[in-house]
């Protein structure tokens, strides 16, 4: 324990997140990272296995103009022209957008996440206002996002990016133009040259997925995305990298993409995962029949549960027929069992002996209100993780999409049991318990924490083995970090751990086939 946590210190130290009461920005004590600089290009990336796409030449890419044409050379004097006037504002862009396109769309997500991770409160009849995707912008904002809904949004996210990368590549190989430093000899370049061709930029196809699968999630921030959109964009072209027509013809295939995995996300029955009254209380009934004490909301006035239907959710890695007969766990303990009743008395005795050492990690894990959840937290640490080995545009992509596609199925596997079994959690069985770190508003059995922590453990192990016991270590940490806060039983956390491994082992067998091994 003390070796695990000792880690945890050192992230502690260097990853200080604070959130503003108004913007909910997320400030990384790291965001400063260094200019990406891939030890190996990955050109073969446009062969490798798209996840929507039904070729890597599936959209269009029309071939770019000669470097000799005229239009070519007003590009190139474009980029002298921002570079003979450069501010000390557009070179921290250049420096921001400059550790990577994968990486910095990343965080931005991550932000929006936190800024609306934010349930609203009850109104004067106690009832509870919802969200709405058509008035995103009447309060309560649109969307709530809790740990399923950003999971999901990283996985669309990611994924869109991971095949847009391919595509890119694909044309890359395909047109081989040359980058403009490459051109003409007398422009400035403010990062590391890159030795694959410059048409279409990979920066400029992540940006065009990207900005269309933000929009998508989080319509009320239009703005913003843009504004994010516009400094990426100038921030290619002061840094010479990319010509103008690079980056029309990336955001232009990274926008035609996106949009395919916006129909799936339209039909992927996410919209109906809030469920209806009558579906809540037959949760509870269903419960009652088998005998067991059912699970019900402990705020007052009662919140409606959280998502769920959100397991009838449309997975990435296996079918609903695989989730129920080869994922969803067997039964929690029988709620009138000798073993419910002991592990519901060292819940309370944990929590009235609690150690400093235990409460720094039941925070540290917490990932409540107004945090990037969970999931976000394993996207900050693959994130940190990733920065070190130097990985191309492409196979950050791809990484981050098998992890994250691996997170959003741990999210509808767990919230199958969650609903399936609907058990209590523990401060429901014994008032004497209490939590500190906010409980949450679903039934207990499986941990969301130590399910998402299960699949994102055995991903990163795969794709950093050097750290897979690390990986590991951290997992059970934060699957421990629940009991630890009160607010789930043994049982909920180990087997939580064993489901999220499960849903993670897809994403290592996709991993194998892919073609990017």
């Amino acid at each position: 324990m003390k070796k695990i946590f000792a880690y945890i210190i050192v992230i502690t130290v260097i990853t200080v997140v604070s959130f503003n009461s108004c913007s909910k920005k997320i400030q990384e004590a790291n965001a400063d990272y260094p200019a990406i600089n891939p030890t190996r290009n990955d050109a073969n990336a446009g062969t490798w296995k798209p996840l929507l796409l039904a070729s890597a030449g599936e959209f269009p890419c029309a071939a770019p103009i000669a470097t000799s044409s005229p239009d070519y050379v007003l590009q190139l004097s474009e980029i002298k022209s921002f570079q003979n006037n450069i501010t000390g504002g557009e070179q921290e862009l250049v420096k921001y957008w400059g550790a990577g396109a994968v990486l910095r769309w990343n965080e931005i997500m991550r932000e929006l996440v936190a800024k609306h991770n934010v349930p609203p409160y009850q109104n004067p009849d106690g009832t509870y206002p919802l969200p709405s995707a058509n008035n995103p912008l009447a309060y309560p904002l649109f969307p709530f996002a809790n740990p399923p809904y950003a999971a999901r949004a990283y996985a669309y996210l990611s994924a869109a990016q991971y095949d847009a990368c391919i595509a890119c590549y694909y044309y890359k190989s395909l047109y081989n133009r040359a980058a403009p430093f490459t051109v003409d000899g007398t422009i400035q370049t403010l990062l590391p040259k890159s030795t694959l061709p410059s048409y279409p930029s990979e920066d400029a196809v992540v940006l065009g997925a990207s900005e269309e699968i933000l929009k998508l999630m989080f319509p009320g921030d239009q703005d913003f995305i843009d504004q994010k959109a516009d400094e990426h964009k100038k921030a290619r072209l002061i840094a010479g990298m990319n010509v103008r027509s690079d980056i029309d013809a990336g955001e232009s295939l990274g926008r035609a993409i996106a949009a395919k995995f916006i129909t799936r996300a339209r039909g992927d029955r996410a919209g109906a995962a809030a469920g209806t009254q009558t579906q809540w209380t037959q949760f509870e009934t269903d419960a009652m029949a088998k005998g067991e004490v059912p699970w019900y909301s402990q705020e007052s006035p009662r919140r409606p549960p959280m998502l769920p239907l959100f397991s009838k959710v449309k997975t990435w890695l296996f079918d609903s027929l695989t989730m129920v007969t080869s994922i969803r766990p067997g039964p929690p303990p029988s709620t009138t069992s000798a073993q419910f009743k002991n592990e519901t008395e060292e819940i309370y005795q944990i929590q009235k002996n609690l150690t400093r050492e235990q409460k720094a990690i039941a925070t540290f894990w917490s990932d409540g209100v107004g945090t990037y959840t969970p999931p976000g937290h394993w996207n900050y640490i693959a994130a940190s993780e990733f920065v070190k080995l130097n990985f191309s545009e492409a196979r950050w992509a791809r990484n981050l999409a098998l992890l994250n596609m691996s997170l959003m199925d741990a999210a509808v596997a767990c919230w199958d049991t969650k609903f399936y079994y609907f058990n209590p959690r523990p401060m429901q069985m014994d008032t004497r318990i209490k939590t500190d770190i906010g409980l949450p508003n679903f039934p207990a059995y499986i941990s969301g924490h130590s399910t998402f922590s299960g699949a994102a453990s055995t991903v990163l192990g795969y794709i950093v083995p050097d750290k897979a016991q690390q990986f590991t270590d951290m997992a059970n940490e934060a699957s421990l970090s629940r009991m630890y806060g009160a607010i789930h039983f043994r049982s909920d956390c180990v087997v939580g751990l064993t489901t999220g491994n499960k849903v993670g082992s897809y994403a290592v067998s996709r991993g194998h086939t892919d073609g990017a091994e």
